[in-house]
This record gives C-alpha cells, structure tokens and sequence, in this order.
C-alpha cells in the first residue's frame, strides 16, 4: 500500500558560496574533518568549490549553498532548490 510522508523539520547550517568568501567557506567547513583529511579545494579560478561528501567529491558552483548535514556531513545544493527547501530561523 502507498503512503504519504512528509519530511521533518531540520535546522541546517549554510553558507553561499560567492566566489569571493573563500575565509567564510574555510571557517564553514573548520578547515578539516574530523578524519583529518581536507573536506575541501577551491578551484585555481575560484568559481567552484569541490566537496568530499558522503556520496563523493561534488562540486558547489558560484551561489550554491553549501549545508552543514546533521551528522556534520556537508554537501552543496543549487541556489533555487536552496531557497525552495529551506527558510531562515528566527532566533
């Protein structure tokens, strides 16, 4: 039988990436992992940046975001998905 489900609510941490914020993108990601390995590479004409993700390098173009996933894991997510998924906290 089918079901419906709807996804649960989950705070993320992001950052966007601007082609321009390399300090921000570094402080985002702590520099390392916990594994001790660079969890990320900037490319030579700063346009994109290459993300270790649990499912492999991805590639966070200028304006994706880059989410911080709730085990610590990160990955990017295009701009216009970003903004259909998620909205700010108010805190």
């Amino acid at each position: 039988m089918t079901q419906k489900f709807r996804k649960k609510p989950v705070e993320v941490e992001a950052v966007q990436w601007l082609g321009n914020n390399r300090d921000e993108i570094n402080d985002f990601f702590g520099l390392k992992n916990t594994a001790g390995k660079a969890t990320h590479a900037f490319t030579a004409e700063d346009e994109k940046v290459c993300i270790k993700t649990l499912e492999g390098v991805m590639t966070a173009n200028k304006n994706d975001w880059i989410i911080k996933g709730v085990k610590g894991e990160f990955y990017p997510i295009k701009d216009d998905i970003f903004r259909e998924t998620y909205e700010p906290v108010d805190r």
